[in-house]
């Protein structure tokens, strides 16, 4: 009788697989020393799509992810998530997205290279009961990218609720190598995800109490791998949360693969910190451990303030998130995916490559034209992480092109956070790649093709790379930051890249902009800007005490900060163009 309900319990998980992953998945549950406990869950392997016309149908769905509830989400294909889609380099596709909501979405390709009308962003939203097909070549490397909904003020909504998906692409360097690549058997995709539900079990839109981590869709997930190379293809497809990944028994990984393609070759990491939007290829060496257990982990415990999902998401412990604590998940490390390691199978991959790609990165000295950005703070001061942020100065306006880029233009992008908590940065069209942070040398797995950087508070990144291909003088591409709280809230711009030689920004020019830093600091404040301004500075403490002033200060000058305590501080700076204001906290040397 009871080896009858757990047929009968697993029938119903592997029921929306593909044929191949059915029989696999019950041949596997046979032949099992244990079967699976009661307590977890069956990973889902989301179905797949290929060829050059796929079909997605986005729609209301429910599911059960607790016993006796029915949780209302959404989906593409299904009731929740969407299928993995399956596209070759240098094919023509055409997407047929059908939209069966009650309101109008879009649908974005992450990190692909698709012209702006094509790209799904805010600007092209389906309509209720309508059908977009966008058709376009593909141009990009093969990697792991994914697809989710952009409509302005609603993509939390429509991701958090369920849909999103993977895209893989395919093309001749990597199949020339030696990789696992059967999906679902040895090529693994990992969508992580952590939400919030109420007391009937349904999904909380905007919160900050996300303890309920899932992987593909799946609580309490468990799946069944044989000991040999695994390669997980991971997204990040959580609304904020970042991840430190890991393996419960320390052992050594390779990172082959970041946001737009391979790496030159493997990276040997024991963690990964991926935060939202990002993606990585991972190989995991299982071989000689058959009968073992081992669970993937998000270490959050050993990740630094400022980030969310530490203990404190903004730089100081003073600083609070409304529903943030308590939160279980919060610098505390927790198990994703627990992985039972069975035999071998035959034909099985056991060597990693030592070399991967010949991706050469983009010249500095080709580079025509350096832009700044700057992160700050809505709202000023300790309730910082609660209000919206800005990027150089400004909230997002469909209205307003940021600037205009001239096609096939080299840039550098140079980006200072100078708020309290870390964002992701995602720039769509392009595939960059990350020159520095803080004037060093990013790690070797971060210098392969991104389209996500994360970035600290009072952290500065630089950034190259080449738009090309598409141009429009009326749909602008977006930048973001890609916490979907943030970017609903206005964290985002958008530019236009034209047939025009001239560089075009908007009204306010960028180089009015100015910044501080470190941050924190200790002894001392440098100022960073284009021009040179001359002004009353003052530095308020949390009372709103005046603690120094300047009526004549250069932001040529160099402030000395050694007489003020510990604490945090705003800095106030007005000049005869306009006036500056950010928060930095001074820390004891």
């Amino acid at each position: 009788m009871e080896l009858a309900l757990e047929i009968i319990m697993l029938n119903y998980q592997i029921k929306n697989m593909p044929m191949n992953l059915k029989i696999l998945s019950i041949l596997v549950f046979i032949c099992a020393d244990t079967p699976i406990a009661m307590s977890q869950n069956l990973l889902k392997i989301p179905d797949t799509l290929s060829g050059d016309h796929i079909s997605l149908r986005l729609a209301k769905g429910s599911n059960e992810f607790f016993e006796g509830f029915t949780t209302e989400t959404m989906g593409a294909n299904g009731n929740i998530l969407g299928p993995t889609i399956f596209i070759q380099n240098g094919r023509q596709v055409t997407m047929h997205v059908e939209n069966m909501l009650e309101e109008p979405t879009t649908l974005h390709w992450h990190g692909l290279h698709v012209s702006p009308e094509n790209d799904g962003g805010p600007h092209t939203p389906i309509a209720p009961g309508s059908i977009w097909s966008p058709s376009f070549e593909v141009k990009d490397k093969a990697s792991t990218y994914w697809y989710h909904p952009h409509l302005h003020h609603k993509t939390n909504e429509h991701v958090s609720k369920g849909i999103s998906g993977l895209i893989i692409v395919r093309d001749a360097e990597e199949a020339a190598l030696k990789l696992p690549r059967n999906y679902g058997v040895d090529d693994i995709p990992l969508i992580i995800q952590t939400k919030d539900f109420d007391e009937q079990k349904q999904i909380i839109v905007h919160s900050n109490n996300d303890d309920v981590p899932m992987v593909n869709g799946t609580l309490k997930p468990v799946t069944q791998l044989p000991a040999q190379l695994i390669r997980l293809r991971i997204l990040n497809g959580a609304s904020q949360r970042a991840f430190m990944l890991g393996f419960s028994n320390n052992q050594a990984f390779y990172q082959i693969g970041s946001d737009g393609g391979l790496l030159n070759k493997p990276v040997a990491l024991q963690r990964l910190l991926l935060s939202t939007g990002e993606r990585a290829e991972i190989l995991v060496d299982l071989s000689g451990k058959s009968g073992e257990t081992i669970y993937l982990m998000s270490f959050a415990s050993e990740l630094p303030n400022g980030i969310y999902g530490a203990s404190n998401p903004g730089m100081s412990p003073m600083m609070e998130l409304h529903g943030y604590k308590p939160n279980a998940l919060n610098g505390t490390s927790f198990e994703l995916l627990k992985m039972e390691i069975k035999d071998a199978l035959p034909n099985a991959i056991f060597d990693i490559p030592q070399i991967l790609s010949e991706d050469i990165p983009l010249d500095v000295n080709d580079a025509n034209y350096t832009r700044n950005f700057l992160f700050s703070p809505e709202t000023m001061g300790l309730n910082q992480l609660n209000g919206n942020f800005l990027i150089n100065g400004r909230s997002f306006d469909m209205d307003r092109i940021d600037f205009t880029i001239p096609l096939n233009q080299t840039e550098i992008w140079e980006v200072r956070n100078q708020s309290a908590i870390s964002h992701p940065f995602h720039i769509h069209d392009v595939q960059f790649y990350l020159l520095s942070r803080n004037g060093i040398l990013p790690p070797e797995n971060e210098r392969g093709r991104k389209d996500v950087v994360f970035i600290k508070p009072g952290e500065t990144i630089r950034l190259i790379t080449k738009f090309k291909d598409y141009v429009s003088d009326h749909i602008p591409y977006m930048f973001h930051c890609h916490l979907l709280t943030h970017e609903d809230g206005g964290m985002m711009g958008q530019f236009l890249i034209t047939e025009s030689s001239s560089v075009k920004d908007s009204e306010d020019r960028q180089d009015s902009f100015i910044s501080c830093f470190p941050n924190p600091f200790t002894n001392y404040i440098r100022f960073k800007c284009p021009s040179i301004y001359r002004g009353q500075l003052k530095i308020i403490d949390t009372q709103g005490k005046i603690c120094l002033m300047h009526n004549d200060f250069c932001t040529e000058d160099i402030l000395t900060t050694d007489t003020l305590p510990q604490g945090i501080y705003q800095i106030r700076f007005t000049h005869d163009s306009g006036h500056f204001n950010t928060t930095l906290v001074k820390i004891l040397p």
